[in-house]
Order: C-alpha cells, then sequence, then structure tokens
C-alpha cells in the first residue's frame, strides 16, 4: 500500500515539473528562430509599450500636480530616474533575446538607439507638465447660425505615407530585377516577401487613413530589408538605368490605356444602350396594332405663327421625351406651345406611340418624318458619307436637316432649334421678343478664353487654304449649338441653304473642316449671329468641364454637350439628376425595359 502511494507521489511530481519546465524550452527554441526583421519589430512594438507606459505615468502626475504642485516637482524628478531605469532594463532584455551583444544585427542596434535617443531627447526638452497644457482644448463659444465656421479646421486626409511605401515597392522592384552579385539568396528572398507582404498592406489605397494598422511595421521591415541590400550593391548607374527603363515603361502603359479608354469612350457614346432599344421596339410593336386614324394623329398641320414653335431632330424616344416635358413644363402659358419633333422613318413609330401614351397636355405635338419629306437633295445621303467618318451620329440626315429649317416650315418666321440633348429648366417665351436686329440665329458665344466651352474656329476649319482665310477670320467668335433662335423670315431672304450646301461640296472636296455640323454652321452664319446671354443656353454638361451648380441652376437651358449623355452609363452623375428629374421612370414600358436613374 506504502509502496503504490510513494510511485503516485513521484508521478504527480513528474508531470508538475514537465509543466513548468515544457513551456521554458518551448519559448526558448522560438526565441532562437525569430528572424533579425521579427526581433526589429518585436523591439518596436516592446518600446511602444514603454511609451504608453510612460505617457500614463505622466497622465497621472499631472493630476497629482493640479492639487499639489509640490509634489508634481519632485514626482517629475522620479519619473525621469524611472524613465532612465526602464531604459536600461530594456537595453539590457533586448539584448538578451538577441543572444547576446555580438549577436546583434547593426540594422537592429542602429532602431535602437535611434528610438532611446529620440526617447530621452523627448523627456528631458518636453516635460509632462509643457506637453500637458500644450495640448488642452481651449473654451470656445458656440458659434451663430449663419456665422462662417472658420475656428475648425478638420484634419486633411493625406496620402504621404501611401506614397511613400508605394516608393518602397518601386525601389524593391528595381533591386529585384538586378542580378545581385555573390551568392545573396536569402537577401533576395526575404526582400520578394516584404514586397508581397507591403503590397498587400497598401492594395487599392490612396489615403493614409485606411491603411491597415500593421503597415508601419511593414514599411519599417521593408526599409531594413533595403538597407541590407544597398550595402550588397553598389552598382548606382545600373539602378539608375534600371529605374529609367521602368519608367519609360510605366509611360507607355499609361498612354496604351488612356488611347484605349478614349477608343471605348468613343464607342460607348455611339452605341444604343440595351434599355432604349427595348424601349423603341415595344413602342414600334405596339405603334402597328394601332388604327390608321390614330396613327395620324400627329400629322395633322400646325403652322400658326402667332404660336411659339420648338423644333427638335433627333431618333432617341427618351431624349425626346425629356426635351418636350421639360419645355412643357417650364412653360408660364403651355398652350401656346407648338413642339414639333423631326424623327426618321426608323424611329417614327415609337416616337409617335410615345405622345400616343403620354400626351402634352394643353402643348401641342407634331411628329414629323424626314424621310417623307421632299426638301433634303436627292444626293444628300451620298454627301453626308463623304465626310470620311465612322461616327453614325455625324453622318446621320438628322444631324443636317436643320439647315434646311425654311423649307420644312415654309409657313413660319420665328422658331427656337433644340438639340435632344438639353433640359429646358425656366420659361423662354422672352425669347419671341428679342429683337434680331438683322441676324438669322441668336446663340451663345463660347470663344472667352477660361470659359469650359471655349473653342476657336481655327480649331475646326483649316485655315491654311487661301480661299477659307481669304473670306473668314480666324479670330471671329465661336457659338453653340443646342438652343438657338432663328429668324426664318431673314434666312429665306439671304438663301442661307444655298450658301451652306456650297460650302459643303467645298469642304468635302478639299477637306476644310472637320466632320459635323458645328464648323459649318459657323460659316454658313458667319456675321449672321446674335450673341445671347450664356444662361439662355449652359454648355459643358458631357464632359468634365467643371460647371459650377449654381450656374445651372441659374440656367433657363442646359446642355450635355460631348460624349457623356445622360442616358448613357459614362454620364456624369453629379449632372444626371437634372436630366433624371424629367424621365417617367414609373412608365410601365420603361420599368420592363430595365432603365433606372
Amino acid at each position: 500500500m506504502n509502496q503504490a502511494r510513494r510511485w503516485q507521489r513521484i508521478l504527480i511530481l513528474s508531470l508538475l515539473l514537465l509543466s513548468v519546465f515544457a513551456p521554458i524550452v518551448f519559448v526558448s527554441n522560438r526565441l532562437k528562430s525569430i528572424t533579425s526583421v521579427d526581433r526589429g519589430e518585436f523591439i518596436e512594438e516592446l518600446s511602444d509599450i514603454d511609451r504608453e507606459g510612460f505617457k500614463e505615468l505622466k497622465r497621472i502626475l499631472h493630476d497629482q500636480e493640479e492639487f499639489n504642485p509640490v509634489v508634481w516637482s519632485s514626482s517629475s524628478n522620479k519619473s525621469r530616474d524611472a524613465s532612465q531605469s526602464n531604459e536600461g532594463d530594456k537595453q539590457k532584455y533586448l539584448s538578451e533575446i538577441g543572444g547576446g551583444k555580438n549577436d546583434t544585427t547593426k540594422e537592429e542596434q542602429a532602431v535602437v538607439s535611434q528610438q532611446t535617443t529620440v526617447s530621452s531627447d523627448a523627456d528631458e526638452k518636453f516635460p509632462a507638465r509643457y506637453i500637458q497644457l500644450n495640448h488642452r482644448t481651449e473654451f470656445q463659444p458656440p458659434l451663430l447660425k449663419n456665422e462662417k465656421n472658420t475656428r475648425v479646421q478638420p484634419e486633411r486626409a493625406t496620402d504621404e505615407r501611401v506614397k511613400e511605401i508605394r516608393d518602397k515597392i518601386i525601389q524593391a522592384k528595381a533591386y529585384l530585377n538586378l542580378a545581385l552579385p555573390g551568392n545573396n539568396s536569402q537577401i533576395v528572398k526575404e526582400l520578394r516577401v516584404r514586397t508581397k507582404e507591403l503590397e498587400r498592406a497598401v492594395g487599392d489605397v490612396t489615403k493614409d487613413k485606411y491603411l491597415s494598422k500593421s503597415s508601419p511595421q511593414r514599411l519599417k521591415a521593408m526599409e531594413i530589408a533595403l538597407y541590407k541590400v544597398s550595402r550588397v550593391f553598389h552598382n548606382c548607374p545600373a539602378i539608375a538605368t534600371k529605374l529609367h527603363a521602368m519608367t519609360y515603361k510605366a509611360e507607355e502603359q499609361a498612354r496604351a490605356q488612356k488611347k484605349q479608354a478614349s477608343n471605348l469612350m468613343q464607342l460607348a457614346a455611339r452605341t444604343t444602350p440595351k434599355g432604349l432599344h427595348c424601349l423603341s421596339m415595344r413602342l414600334t410593336t405596339e405603334y402597328f396594332t394601332l388604327d390608321h386614324e390614330k396613327r395620324q394623329l400627329f400629322n395633322q398641320g400646325y403652322n400658326n405663327p402667332d404660336l411659339y414653335h420648338y423644333v427638335v431632330f433627333s431618333d432617341n424616344v427618351l431624349a425626346c421625351a425629356v426635351v418636350v416635358n421639360s419645355t412643357i413644363s417650364s412653360s408660364k402659358e403651355p398652350e401656346t406651345i407648338v413642339f414639333h419633333v423631326v424623327t426618321d422613318s426608323l424611329s417614327y413609330p415609337a416616337i409617335s406611340m410615345w405622345f400616343t401614351l403620354n400626351p402634352a397636355g394643353r402643348a401641342t405635338i407634331q411628329i414629323l418624318n424626314i424621310d417623307d419629306m421632299n426638301v433634303l437633295p436627292l444626293d444628300h445621303a451620298q454627301l453626308l458619307m463623304k465626310q470620311n467618318s465612322s461616327d453614325p451620329r455625324i453622318i446621320s440626315a438628322l444631324n443636317h436637316a436643320r439647315f434646311y429649317l425654311p423649307d420644312i416650315f415654309p409657313d413660319l418666321n420665328k422658331i427656337v432649334l433644340f438639340d435632344h440633348d438639353v433640359v429646358v429648366q425656366k420659361d423662354l417665351s422672352r425669347l419671341w421678343s428679342l429683337d434680331m436686329n438683322g441676324r438669322v440665329v441668336g446663340a451663345v458665344e463660347t470663344c472667352l478664353e477660361g470659359e469650359p466651352s471655349f473653342c476657336s474656329m481655327d480649331t475646326f476649319i483649316n485655315f491654311s487654304d487661301a480661299w477659307v482665310a481669304q473670306k473668314f477670320d480666324p479670330k471671329a467668335c465661336t457659338w453653340a449649338f443646342g438652343m438657338n433662335l432663328f429668324d426664318l423670315k431673314e434666312w429665306r431672304r439671304q438663301d442661307l441653304t444655298s450658301a451652306y450646301l456650297k460650302y459643303y461640296d467645298l469642304g468635302v472636296e478639299r477637306h476644310l473642316w472637320k466632320a459635323g455640323s458645328l464648323p459649318i454652321g459657323w460659316l454658313t452664319f458667319f456675321g449672321q449671329m446674335l450673341p445671347l446671354d450664356k444662361r439662355w443656353n449652359m454648355v459643358g454638361l458631357g464632359h468634365e468641364s467643371g460647371v459650377r451648380a449654381s450656374d445651372i441652376e441659374q440656367a433657363a437651358v442646359i446642355h450635355y454637350d460631348g460624349i457623356m449623355k445622360p442616358w448613357l452609363d459614362i454620364g456624369i452623375d453629379k449632372y444626371k439628376r437634372y436630366w433624371n428629374i424629367h424621365v417617367p421612370y414609373h412608365h410601365p414600358y420603361i420599368q420592363r425595359c430595365n432603365i433606372h436613374d
């Protein structure tokens, strides 16, 4: 019995000894396996812990000093002594972890000595009382309701640390792309590991505040690795050559990406979105189910010259709807409005069906098919194809049909022409009382340098041609389409349509201007333009022009000139909302075609 108890006690004591010595052996082996970089990180963490302890000690002493200044003075000396004692203990402990003084690397000694110097200098130059007093928040009276908050300066999100990390990554890749002399596979391996760690840490971050908490430690590890490599590799000319090659390659890639992005933007601008195509198909199908009398509803003549006539040339159902809806909703007297929508044979059924389902209230709408009119020359389509342009918007008959307005509306004296990418925000009835002073077209000028809409004649027109240079002035002020008031009576008197055809034929033969209707419009109406206030037609919403919201809200008409149309995915979001408010997204056809804002 006594023998059994004796063996039981021996077993228990053995287990106790094993539980005590096993962790010690495990920890000692783990410490030996720590690399130099890991020991540097461990040193940095330990120093952070010490500094936090010192800050807490200073805070406690400051609280005591508020009640007893004499106690604070003596406590401050004691805290300094304790700080020096802790620094000595820390150095002793770190030397033990590193395996002794002889085993500590130069990088670690530099890191530790630098941190110790900074800590000691900060304690000597800036005592706890000084630090606490400078970090106190002064009382500020509350701001009045209309007073600007000039005292509050919020911290701005910086990207200095992100740039520093990316620079270190580039530097590391430059070293990795070079053949390091000697057998330095361990250094190369470590540099690759640190590069991958730093790339994962920064990711797609653009601001310092979004970096992970481990980024400073990884950046420090990268700096130590780069220091090792720089000590091994001294061929600076080779490094400079490699960096120049990397810069050139990056610039070439950036140029290729910009060119590809530009081509994709142009392709997106020419392509009809799936939702709009669906809407057009559904409306066309519904149109051919109507009776013949209902189909002819919009073909009646509306040529009363005493009313306000507006015209838009378009094959886009939704764009036409926005132009018409915004014009009528902004008008003070919608019953005086006659809106003429001119389209082609392909889009005529869809547009007619849309306005059949969505009447314009008290305003009048007329839908016209340009292909059924006898106003265009028989060879007009062949002439348009000679512009050497693959853009269907430029070679479209609707794009140049505006130059035949007197023939399309022979009974009218005045008319306002809209592009289909405009939104009307104010009543336009004051336009009809303007004195044209014998001019043919009223338009907003675009010749003021520094404005988002600035254009010059020589940008689109070839003034190296002798005939062009003799007949036109390259410094003449340019103007914009989008919203234009035309005096059709004066147009007919001067026979400007014949001038357009003459200039067009010359331009096709001698390439006098870029393709499109704007340059030839400047030449056709040269000297016949009446300047309007820019608020009548605020341009620049179809590209990144920096138009201010206050200017947009004061404008009577806003124009999405450019390729970023509001009905496209590439449209600018901050400008789309002015267009979206006039789109009936609740309409069942629009919902079925998955068209949304």
